[in-house]
């Protein structure tokens, strides 16, 4: 399949992670790949997958009408790879989203989130707040968040967080809405705080 990368563990995978990109990118964005290489050392199997959107065309952003196939994505590729054990959904930015727009709205639901620089608003609109679906949602969740984000402050995001209803984490990192993989720590902080859910 085109539209999916696997980072595999050297031994069995304890929890498997489906992680989609955001609205300007692909599976290949370097906190993806870099996240998914930090999880295959601690024995997480990390699934980098192309939103159909993006597999439909190569550049240019996702539609409103495409969204409930965008969210479907995740599920859909827990069932066409047969996932066995812990499976977890997430994704950068318009991903990330997706994937929590997906577990509120059901039937199906992971054992738990991770999201990446999530787009709580447009950069200086903070009255639309995407935050309706956030208290249907009662697994498990990360927050990976740049502290110069335009899409949240970090007062914002952790606001935001408050209304899930599952147990959250929040991780900051010195970085904007890309999360600077190569120099913030953010593939390691993330990768470390995937465990931990894994471990609660």
């Amino acid at each position: 399949m085109t539209w999916l990368s696997i980072h595999d563990p050297d031994d069995a995978a304890r929890a498997t992670l489906i992680l989609a990109h955001g609205a300007g990118g692909n599976r290949d964005q370097a906190m993806l790949t870099a996240l998914g290489a930090e999880l295959a050392q601690r024995g997480v199997r990390t699934v980098r997958i192309d939103l159909p959107f993006r597999r439909n065309r190569p550049k240019g952003p996702p539609s409103p009408a495409g969204q409930p196939a965008d969210r479907a994505a995740f599920a859909e590729t827990a069932r066409i790879l047969e996932i066995d054990g812990p499976v977890l959904w997430g994704g950068h930015s318009y991903g990330g989203r997706m994937a929590s727009m997906a577990v509120a709205e059901g039937p199906d639901r992971p054992d738990g989130l991770v999201l990446l620089s999530y787009p709580l608003h447009p950069p200086g609109r903070p009255e639309k707040a995407r935050t309706a679906h956030l208290p249907d949602i009662a697994i498990p969740t990360v927050l990976v968040h740049g502290r110069r984000d335009p899409f949240a402050s970090p007062e914002e995001l952790a606001d935001a967080a408050a209304l899930i209803a599952g147990p959250t984490t929040i991780v900051e990192v010195a970085a904007a809405h890309d999360l600077a993989p190569a120099k913030s720590g953010a593939p390691a902080k993330a990768a470390d705080a995937v465990i931990a859910l894994l471990d609660a």
